[in-house]
């Protein structure tokens, strides 16, 4: 059975936290909070400067699963519904396979359709995230013990089901789907996961396949962390789509998460776009965020600003980097801290809803020709 969500809140317009947390500064002074942090400068929205740069999109992950609720949160909401500064949603959890498919068979989709709509409704270009990973798995495909046909019929039915059932959302515009998402260990090697160990290396074949057959307009991708410079996990990577390619297996894209440390993002990030682009797809990344050792200092969000510069400009420079996708906007809401004990703010905008020195890293990472 699949639920459906019927309900929508009002969206409720916010324009003034910057002037309440961020003092303005006299002329030659740089802008600070209430901290006595240095905050953005820049006015452009980063959406609009990236379709300016001939990117499809800048994005940003939110959430709305019970334990979560990011867009009850009217403030968070009301900028993220303009999409002139977004212009692309990932549903960051409630589209994974404990929530989607929690008993075998059995489909909930209402926390997922309420994102669906609710970035329709502000014309931004939505992504699937994602069919088939190893965490955040229901525990009835873990537990199951089922043997490879079973296990082959079940990723069949759950990609067929999650990506049909968004068909024409999710491509309304024409952006994609993360259909196997981090399938390397930092080495190259294969993880070992419950679809590895049951169907080897066939089951990224099966979800793709599956996928290609529910949403033929969809894009495929396969997303991983640890990919952004070059190295074992990437060459893996490279190696995997070229021989999906000679396979006539569907696949369209690689996302690079983009999960980085302030003062040790990559300098190959660029060199590696092209690399991956070579094999004959796009590329994108889709989950950016760069966390810092706490407390914030201004040196740290200086540092943070060079280093979003640096990616954002790597993504500008290569024509098949087709857009940025940051893991949520906003500190307030960052995954980091909950699993880097002592690390955090790794978003362009603080827990108040300020933009950050980072903000204007991004707008001069676009600036970059």
């Amino acid at each position: 059975m699949i639920k459906l969500s019927t309900s929508f809140a009002t969206l409720l317009v916010f324009s003034s936290l910057a002037s309440v947390y961020a003092s303005p500064a006299k002329v030659g002074e740089t802008p600070t909070d209430l901290a006595g942090l240095p905050v953005a400068t820049s006015k452009v929205e980063l959406n609009k400067l990236a379709k300016k740069s001939h990117k499809l999109y800048f994005g940003s992950a939110t959430d709305n699963f019970s334990e979560n609720n990011e867009l009850a949160d009217a403030a968070y909401k009301a900028i993220l519904s303009d999409n002139k500064e977004f212009g692309q949603i990932t549903p960051s959890n409630t589209m994974k396979w404990m929530y989607t498919e929690p008993e075998r068979g059995v489909f909930n989709l209402t926390d997922a359709e309420e994102i669906v709509k609710f970035a329709k409704g502000n014309k931004q270009i939505l992504r699937g995230h994602n069919c088939v990973w190893h965490s955040q798995l229901a525990d009835w495909v873990t537990a199951g013990n089922f043997d490879a046909p079973t296990l082959a019929s079940i990723v069949v039915t759950h990609c067929s089901t999650l990506v049909g059932h968004f068909k024409g959302d999710i491509c309304t515009f024409p952006d994609s789907w993360d259909v196997i998402n981090e399938p390397f260990n930092d080495d190259g090697t294969w993880r070992e996961t419950v679809f590895y160990n049951t169907l080897n290396t066939s089951y990224i074949e099966i979800a793709l396949r599956a996928a290609r057959a529910a949403d033929p307009a969809a894009k495929l991708y396969i997303n991983d962390y640890n990919i952004d410079g070059t190295g074992a996990k990437s060459t893996a990577m490279i190696n995997l789509v070229k021989s999906l390619k000679a396979n006539n297996v569907p696949i369209d894209g690689v996302g690079l998460q983009g999960h980085l440390i302030v003062g040790q993002v990559p300098t190959d990030i660029e060199e590696n776009i092209r690399q991956i682009a070579a094999t004959g797809v796009e590329v994108a990344i889709t989950e950016l965020d760069i966390r810092m050792t706490l407390p914030v200092t201004a040196e740290l969000l200086e540092q943070q600003k060079k280093d979003y510069e640096t990616v954002v400009s790597a993504c500008n420079a290569v024509p098949a980097c087709i857009g940025i996708t940051i893991w949520d906007y906003t500190d307030k809401y960052s995954w980091v801290p909950g699993v880097f004990a002592g690390q955090g703010a790794p978003l362009p905008w603080d827990e108040n809803l300020v933009k950050k020195p980072a903000y204007d890293g991004i707008v001069e990472g676009f600036s970059k020709q």
